[in-house]
């Protein structure tokens, strides 16, 4: 059956060296492998006969670790679309990207960047091994905007191994005087098979973790940062397109060994093993949503945004009540003060937005 997704996701899984604390879907860039990638994918994007989309979204791994000859080869998939597409974002790590890879990204009409700044202590970089300084974060911002690409977003992890309170405010204001348009700040978590992992490292207290996430919000609304969703802050107008797409529970086309998609009531994941993916594609393990399944999961991703959930929107969906369905388990969350209904929208409040997993259990 042809979807109508209009949002695209695409994996790239190499990247120059392996971060300590990441369990996406990656291995070490090797030239030939990423040419037989590229081969799959091209295959995998032409069966989904896209007709047109609003966003894409190039992910990873690192893109930008391709060669310029790959990278340009990777860009070219998408170039009958550019023309209806709002927002082109690919991920970027600073010390990958050249002046020749920038004007690639210029040719094929990317509009917006995600750089890994992470931190700018040198020391928490080295422990996380990552391999830029603030320095190139600064040079390559710098040379992003000569080329007209000025919508850039910083990425920032806090709760790291040995991580100050200092530390962490100026990596924020080092982030802010770089302008961005949009930032994501994300707290430590230490997943299974990380370097992290197997050296023990954990991330700091729930205490300092819970501060270090409010004096976030105070200094970044302070600064004209608008929370839109619980990680992510943007100047007006600059809210990432893409990601709202899954957080207002949209179809999505994903392509790519490990990527995740939803389409016609499946949602499928991709063959994590990248030399199984080139073998094959088109293999995926999918799940039928049934529409228990995806009210709760639109009511989940939802309130992850401050705004909230479209009622209109939901009952539109689901052909159905959303007070009917879900009114006995939303009143006594509303006599808590932990959740409210206010111009059509059902949200957190702003208390309730601080233990938003607790009410989810209560909504399951």
């Amino acid at each position: 059956m042809m979807t109508t997704a209009d949002y695209l996701y695409v994996h790239i899984p190499f990247c120059k060296t392996i971060c300590y604390y990441c369990d996406f879907v990656h291995r070490v860039y090797q030239e030939d492998i990423v040419d037989a990638y590229l081969s799959s994918l091209q295959k995998e994007i032409e069966s989904k006969e896209i007709s047109s989309l609003k966003t894409i979204y190039i992910g990873g791994g690192t893109p930008t670790s391709l060669n310029e000859r790959q990278l340009d080869r990777l860009l070219s998939l998408f170039d009958s679309y550019v023309s209806e597409v709002k927002e082109y974002t690919i991920e970027i790590n600073p010390e990958t990207l050249t002046e020749e890879k920038i004007q690639i990204l210029k040719k094929h009409g990317v509009n917006r960047v995600s750089i890994g700044l992470q931190t700018t202590e040198d020391k928490l970089l080295k422990l996380m091994n990552r391999h830029h300084t603030f320095s190139c974060v600064q040079s390559v911002v710098s040379l992003l905007k000569q080329y007209g690409i000025k919508n850039i977003s910083l990425d920032i992890m806090y709760s790291l191994p040995f991580q100050t309170m200092e530390s962490l405010k100026k990596s924020v204001n080092d982030a802010l005087s770089l302008h961005p348009t949009h930032l994501s700040l994300y707290s430590l978590t230490i997943e299974e098979n990380t370097v992290f992992e197997r050296k023990g490292y954990d991330h700091l207290d729930e205490d300092t973790e819970a501060d270090m996430y409010e004096w976030i919000v105070q200094k970044l609304n302070a600064s004209f940062y608008h929370q839109y969703e619980v990680s992510n802050f943007a100047l007006e107008g600059y809210e990432s397109q893409h990601n709202q797409a899954y957080w207002r529970y949209e179809d999505f086309y994903g392509c790519g060994a490990g990527a995740s998609g939803k389409e016609n009531h499946i949602r499928y994941e991709k063959s994590k093993d990248i030399r199984q993916y080139i073998q094959d594609p088109f293999q995926q393990e999918e799940i039928l949503l049934d529409k228990k399944d995806e009210m709760f999961e639109n009511i989940m991703m939802s309130l992850r945004m401050k705004q909230g959930m479209n009622i209109h929107a939901f009952e539109k969906t689901f052909q159905t009540s959303f007070i009917d369905v879900y009114g006995e388990k939303i009143k006594p969350l509303m006599q808590k003060n932990l959740v409210e209904i206010e111009n059509g929208y059902f949200r957190c409040s702003e208390q309730g937005f601080e233990i938003m997993n607790s009410i989810l259990v209560e909504l399951m």
